[in-house]
């Protein structure tokens, strides 16, 4: 069963759109620490110092994070990392979360770069263990609100090494809808202005998007964390999806269908990211996306270590370099996310690219609800109630697309 897809588009090679297609990420991550959710992982612990290097790493991403140029021969972060470390780089690009959790499983990979639905359930699996942050020495030029998150840390303790970041937007065309919306309103409960012409992002995770829409506007459900849904709450956004699933006309995932269909007209408002946005304008359609005002749901991945890790000197060794500031600029730019590191900015080749991407604007991100994997336990902290899991979405999502 696929999970939340996320394709990640290349920027600077067109030859690689066709490998790029077919990446995926799914992720789900919210706010604030873990340490209230009652997740009790295996009692593992974070490896105390480095060794030697073992001469390679086996890794497992999204397209887009592990390149050595053969997509492009310009896009190569690998080579100088294989250069200076001695570590040779296997790489697998996988297709969804729910592959890299099973392939996590196998233990034959050190890495793997875990959206947010992924990373709870490698953490509560045993599968990935504990990270050193002292170990990895750019970990300090972090930017502060990736650390320590509730996708990424039970109790303080880190789970893994923060990439980068995005916010889900909402898109609209100016010229066709009028006034300009300023809420999410405009894809749910007055998406009938635009019947036919509303877009959605396809996948379960998008219950959230509802969720956060009712957390603003229908404060007597009570919801504080758009994935830790009771039943109620579950119900009620589930119901709002429904009734604006007659108002789609299309759900995507691949982000050139979505262009084009802003081109076309055939779509004319609804959710995005901030790469889409850029490349939709650069077409020609007139486009403005932003974060409404109730905020919006988000994605940030981390790389995280297997516990059965066979090559864990170099798999630190690695993501200490895919975090190091001019290595980090080169994929967040490529792949179109906000840098992790604070000092990245200052190497990207688009000098207004950060400012783009909101990399550092902390208060920005204090308005993103980063995807997180929904699970029994409620991640708001709640124990008088049970809260939906992630498989529960996933059925609901058949059921809403009809």
């Amino acid at each position: 069963m696929e999970y939340a897809v996320r394709l990640t588009p290349p920027l600077k090679a067109a030859a690689a759109v066709a490998v790029l297609l077919a990446a995926t990420a799914c992720g789900s991550s919210g706010t604030g620490s873990s340490g209230s959710t009652g997740l009790n992982p295996p009692d593992l612990k974070a490896q105390s110092k480095l060794g030697r290097t073992e001469g390679q790493v086996n890794l497992i991403a999204w397209a887009g994070y592990v390149e050595g140029g053969s997509n492009d021969p310009k896009v190569d972060w690998v080579s100088d990392f294989e250069k200076q470390t001695g570590c040779q780089v296997n790489s697998k690009v996988a297709a969804s979360s729910d592959e890299m959790v099973k392939l996590m499983k196998t233990g034959q990979y050190d890495a793997v770069s875990a959206s947010g639905d992924a990373s709870l359930r490698l953490i509560a699996s045993g599968d990935a263990a504990p990270v050193n942050t002292a170990l990895v020495p750019n970990y300090k030029n972090v930017f502060s609100g990736l650390k320590k998150g509730a996708w990424n840390s039970v109790d303080g303790q880190m789970y893994g090494i923060p990439h980068g970041r995005g916010a889900n937007l909402l898109m609209y065309n100016t010229e066709k809808v009028s006034p300009a919306p300023t809420s999410w309103s405009a894809v749910f409960d007055d998406a009938a202005a635009n019947k036919g012409h509303v877009t959605a992002y396809d996948s379960p995770i998008y219950i959230a998007d509802a969720a956060l829409y009712l957390k603003a506007t229908k404060p007597e459900l009570k919801i504080k964390d758009p994935y830790a849904l009771d039943q109620k709450q579950f119900d009620a956004a589930v119901a709002l999806l429904k009734k604006q699933s007659a108002n789609v006309g299309e759900y995507w995932s691949d982000y050139l269908k979505e262009i084009s269909a802003f081109k076309s007209g055939d779509s004319v408002v609804g959710t995005t990211w901030q790469v889409i946005a850029n490349l939709t304008a650069d077409e020609g359609a007139k486009v403005k996306a932003f974060v409404p005002e109730e905020g919006s749901t988000g994605w940030s991945d981390t790389w995280m270590v297997s516990a059965k890790a066979k090559h864990p000197n170099c798999a630190y060794k690695w993501m200490d370099w895919i975090i190091s500031p001019k290595v980090n600029a080169q994929v967040a730019e490529y792949f179109g996310e906000a840098p992790a590191n604070s000092e990245a900015c200052g190497y990207t080749s688009d000098k207004s690219f950060c400012d783009t991407y909101h990399a550092t604007d902390e208060s920005y991100w204090k308005n993103i609800a980063f995807w997180n994997t929904p699970i029994e336990q409620c991640l708001d902290g709640r124990t008088d109630v049970k809260c939906v899991p992630y498989a529960k979405w996933v059925q609901a999502w058949t059921e809403i697309k009809g």
